[in-house]
C-alpha cells in the first residue's frame, strides 16, 4: 500500500509495548516514528533499478525486503541504523522490539491488496495477493493516522487499539465486499454461457464499493465492474483477447532476451496479459475505470532488437478527466444494473 498508511500501521503496533505503564508512556512518540520508519522500510526496495534491464524493478519490488523470513533482519537494520536518535529514550532491545513490529506489518498488509508480495522468499516465488483493498485507499487511511496522533500525543492506550481494531475490522470488510463480488462476477459469466478458467475480483481505487472482475474464457478475458453497496449490480464492461505469443508477437525469438522479459512479465502480471498496441503488452488487472481495459503499464518489443536488447517499459499514470468521470459514475451506480 502507500507509504502513508504503511507507516501509520507500523507505529501504532510500535506502540503497543507502550501503553501499560506511565514510564513506559513516557517513550510513546519515539516508538511511535521508529515503528513508522520501520513500517515503511521494506519500500526501499524501488532503488533497486537497472539503467539497461527496465523489468528488474519489477522483480525486487516487494520481494526478499517484504519477505516473512527477513522480518527480523530488516528491523535490526532499522534499529541499529536509527538507534543514535532514539538512544535518549530507548535501549537498544525497546528500539529493536519497535522496529520489529513495525517492520512486520509491511509485507502483510501489502499481501492485502493485488499488485502480489512474496511473502515466502526464498522457498517460493509466487506473488501472495489477497485482493481484499486497494493499494491506496483514505478511508483505511486517515482513521488510522488520526488515531496514531492521538495515542501518541495523549498517551492513551485506547486509541492504539481503536487503530489496530479499526484496520482489521476494514480489512475484513474487504474480505466480505470481495465474496459478495465474486458471487455476482461467478453469476454474470454463468449467465454468458461461460464457465471461467479463472476469476478474480480487485478493489478499485480508494474504495471497496466497486470491483474489477476479470475472469478467462475460451483465450479471451472478460473484464466488468461489480457494484456491491446497499445492492448488488453489474456494471457492462468489455473484453479483449489473451496473450498468444505465436499471434501477437511472431517475431519473437524463443533464445531471445525480449522472450525472456514477456516471461518475466507474465510473471509479475499472474499471467494476466493481452496485446496491446504495435508490439506491445499489457497487465489487464489494473485501470483507472474498473470495467474497461485502459491499462496503467505494459511493455513494448522491437521486432529489429537485437537478441540481447530488453523490451522497453511503460507506465500511464495520466488520470484522465474523462476517466476519473466514468469511475465516478460507477461508484454512484450509474450505468450498473442487477443481473437479470
Amino acid at each position: 500500500m502507500d507509504p502513508v498508511t504503511q507507516g501509520a500501521l507500523g507505529a501504532i503496533f510500535a506502540q503497543l509495548p507502550q501503553t501499560k505503564e506511565t514510564r513506559v508512556k513516557e517513550k510513546m512518540v519515539t516508538a511511535t516514528w521508529l515503528g513508522c520508519a520501520a513500517g515503511m522500510a521494506p519500500d526501499l526496495d524501488v532503488f533497486i533499478q537497472s539503467p539497461t534491464d527496465p523489468l528488474l524493478f519489477l522483480e525486487f519490488h516487494r520481494h526478499f525486503t517484504h519477505s516473512l523470513i527477513f522480518i527480523p533482519i530488516g528491523a535490526a537494520i532499522v534499529a541499529l541504523v536509527l538507534y543514535r536518535l532514539v538512544q535518549h529514550k530507548l535501549n537498544l532491545r525497546e528500539a529493536y522490539f519497535a522496529s520489529l513490529l513495525g517492520y512486520a506489518t509491511h509485507g502483510l498488509l501489502d499481501a492485502c491488496t493485488t499488485y502480489g508480495t512474496q511473502l515466502f522468499w526464498p522457498f517460493s516465488d509466487e506473488r501472495i495477493a489477497w485482493n481484499n483493498v486497494s493499494v491506496v485507499d483514505p478511508m483505511v487511511t486517515l482513521p488510522l493516522l488520526a488515531l496514531v496522533i492521538l495515542a501518541a500525543k495523549l498517551k492513551r492506550p485506547i486509541f492504539t487499539m481503536a487503530g489496530i481494531g479499526w484496520v482489521f475490522a476494514y480489512l475484513l470488510f474487504g474480505v466480505f465486499q470481495m465474496q459478495r463480488a465474486e458471487s455476482v462476477a461467478t453469476e454474470l459469466a454463468l449467465g454468458r454461457g461461460h464457465e471461467p478458467q479463472r476469476l478474480t475480483l480487485k478493489a478499485s481505487f480508494a474504495n471497496l464499493i466497486v470491483w474489477k472482475s476479470i475472469y478467462e474464457h475460451d483465450d479471451t478475458y472478460y473484464v466488468d465492474g461489480i457494484r456491491v453497496a446497499g445492492g448488488s449490480t453489474h456494471c457492462q464492461g468489455t473484453k479483449i483477447a489473451k496473450l498468444k505469443v505465436s499471434r501477437d508477437l511472431p517475431f519473437l525469438q524463443p533464445d531471445s532476451q525480449q522472450n525472456r522479459d514477456v516471461e518475466r512479465f507474465r510473471w509479475f502480471s499472474d499471467d494476466y496479459l493481452a496485446p496491446w498496441g504495435t508490439n506491445g503488452v499489457t497487465d489487464i488487472r489494473y485501470s483507472l475505470v474498473p470495467n474497461q481495459v485502459e491499462p496503467m503499464w505494459g511493455i513494448t518489443l522491437d521486432p529489429t532488437a537485437p537478441s540481447d536488447a530488453y523490451v522497453e517499459w511503460w507506465s500511464n499514470r495520466d488520470a484522465r478527466a474523462a476517466s476519473l468521470g466514468k469511475f465516478a459514475a460507477l461508484l454512484r451506480g450509474e450505468g450498473c444494473k442487477p443481473l437479470s
